[in-house]
């Protein structure tokens, strides 16, 4: 979980600079650090040919999966929702054009927000209207997110000073 008035989103994508894909067919997901005033890349996780390394691939620096060299099985039947799902691990929200049921649910046993567009958006967009989000008046999912009610001692030591 991020520290509080951190999240770490999710974006699927094909192109590395919008939400335009669905989550079973990306190509990379794409990872950010967003606070309410900065945002940062963090990682990418590669999809070839829909498949990912059994074990999540290489690491890349940020600690997502990085490139990957496709399934070592040669096609066995590899479950690519869950390769997926598990790549989303320390993610506090997903961004994609679609996802099923059956990921949905899974996604959100990861404990991970998933938010499906209606349409294709650029991801600093996307990180603009998350940050006026957070800023404004944020949602319930969004204050679970961020930490709210979540018990800090250091954060309420220093709010007391």
């Amino acid at each position: 979980m991020s520290e509080i008035g951190h999240i770490r989103i999710a974006v699927t994508s094909n192109d590395l600079l919008q939400v335009d894909a669905n989550f079973a067919q990306a190509k990379q997901i794409v990872f950010y650090d967003v606070s309410y005033d900065d945002a940062e890349f963090v990682d990418c996780v590669q999809f070839k040919g829909g498949a990912v390394k059994s074990g999540g691939g290489k690491r890349g620096p940020g600690g997502g999966a990085g490139c990957s060299m496709g399934d070592p099985t040669g096609g066995a039947a590899v479950d690519q929702i869950q390769i997926r799902v598990d790549a989303l691990t320390g993610c506090d929200v997903l961004f994609t054009l679609a996802l099923s049921d059956f990921a949905a649910v899974n996604v959100k046993n990861a404990g991970v927000f998933p938010v499906k567009m209606q349409q294709s958006r650029e991801i600093h967009e996307i990180v603009e209207q998350l940050q006026r989000m957070m800023k404004n008046s944020p949602p319930l999912w969004l204050r679970k997110a961020l930490g709210y009610g979540r018990q800090n001692a250091e954060y309420l030591i220093e709010r007391e000073a």
